[in-house]
């Protein structure tokens, strides 16, 4: 048996599609797979997307649901480059970052963007290191881990 299993982001605003198209700009392997005009006038799609390779699914249908940061797409990147720019893209026009990495971009999608070496830390063995770690980074809203990893030499 074979599933298909999708996180699916409920859109109130009609800008959906939009949205989709825009996220696949920003990762590469990331594509539209299928949108469907649902509402057979443009304001409502049901749009299949990859991000990297992981399936997503918007379904923009209406008010009667929001957006919240109790779903995020997690995003670990290679560098402190690659976060730069994903912070910056996803923070502009309308988005806002949160706190330890944490932001919401400017449809109202919640998504963490840090780099791999966060993980190495925080997850340290080392119990020193971890919580030095862990402690810089609740102190920070977009991740700066040359920061971080002063904070542990310190």
């Amino acid at each position: 048996m074979t599933s298909s299993i999708r996180t699916c982001f409920w859109f109130r605003d009609g800008r959906g599609r939009e949205a989709a198209e825009f996220y696949c700009t920003l990762i590469p392997g990331s594509r539209i797979e299928a949108a469907f005009d649902i509402s057979g006038d443009g304001a409502s799609w049901l749009v299949d997307f990859t991000l990297g390779g992981v399936p997503y699914q918007i379904l923009d249908a209406g008010p009667m649901f929001t957006l919240s940061e109790a779903v995020s797409i997690s995003v670990e990147t290679d560098d402190q480059a690659e976060t730069d720019r994903l912070w910056l893209a996803l923070t502009s026009n309308g988005g806002e970052g949160s706190h330890c990495g944490w932001l919401k971009d400017r449809y109202g999608v919640s998504w963490q963007v840090f780099p791999r070496r966060l993980t190495e830390l925080t997850l340290s063995a080392d119990k020193k290191v971890s919580a030095k770690a862990i402690a810089a980074m609740m102190k920070q809203k977009k991740i700066d881990i040359a920061e971080i990893e002063a904070a542990v030499r310190a």
